[in-house]
């Protein structure tokens, strides 16, 4: 998109400080289900989820993980069978080798340094193998303990569509996102994005007429 039509779409809609409330509010509620997809019971669980979805679908973690959380219930459940067979059991989710070796390593550290216990800190859970700072800020957010916010490709996508953000790093984008957004909003903004991106806002096909933030974003159509 050429630069000049970019400055006059910012000018049109207005400074993003500005925007960011309004576009937070309509937001919730034209998707006031907006929730985390993956399903779990515990904090453990969660944690589990959230590893095993990295390069893959939701929908596809939950298919996996009811029969994974009755066998495995424990961290030490993870490090008790043979590495084959948790291989085995997690193979749908794809780099099942890669997500064994990192949950057998995170489940072996909650055990030796937290008490078996997941923590809730950010700078804890990045410790653990195979927790990036996006996992760690959905653990800590759904734990109630938000710092930071989640930056997956919707939150990237959509925060680059409506002028939040030029930044294409995920971590350069969250330092713009935690300058933007009242702290309150950390934890629901991401949910919002995401499901605004997977209902309307297309990665190639956005549905500009069917939105909500159409006035209130600079990269609309309408």
């Amino acid at each position: 998109m050429p630069r000049s039509y970019l400055q006059e779409a910012r000018r049109r809609v207005g400074p993003k400080k500005e925007r960011i409330r309004p576009v937070i509010e309509r937001l919730a509620v034209e998707h006031a289900d907006a929730a985390i997809a993956l399903r779990f019971r515990s904090p453990l669980e969660l944690l589990v989820s959230v590893m095993l979805s990295a390069q893959t679908t939701d929908v596809n973690v939950n298919r996996v993980t009811p029969a994974l959380f009755e066998k495995y219930r424990r961290p030490e459940d993870y490090l008790e069978v043979p590495q084959e067979e948790l291989e085995r059991d997690i193979l749908p989710t794809g780099f099942y080798r890669q997500k064994t070796k990192s949950l057998r390593g995170a489940m072996r550290m909650l055990l030796e340094d937290f008490d078996g216990e997941v923590p809730r800190r950010l700078e804890e859970l990045i410790r653990l193998p195979g927790v990036a700072r996006k996992t760690a800020n959905v653990v800590s957010s759904e734990l109630g303990e938000t710092q930071g916010i989640v930056v997956d490709t919707h939150v990237r996508r959509l925060s680059q569509r409506l002028g939040f953000t030029r930044q294409k790093d995920p971590v350069k984008i969250e330092r713009d996102l935690v300058r933007l957004v009242p702290r309150p909003d950390w934890a629901r903004l991401p949910h919002l994005l995401i499901w605004h991106g997977r209902r309307v806002c297309d990665a190639r096909r956005p549905r500009c007429e069917d939105c909500v933030l159409h006035d209130l974003c600079p990269s609309s159509r309408v």
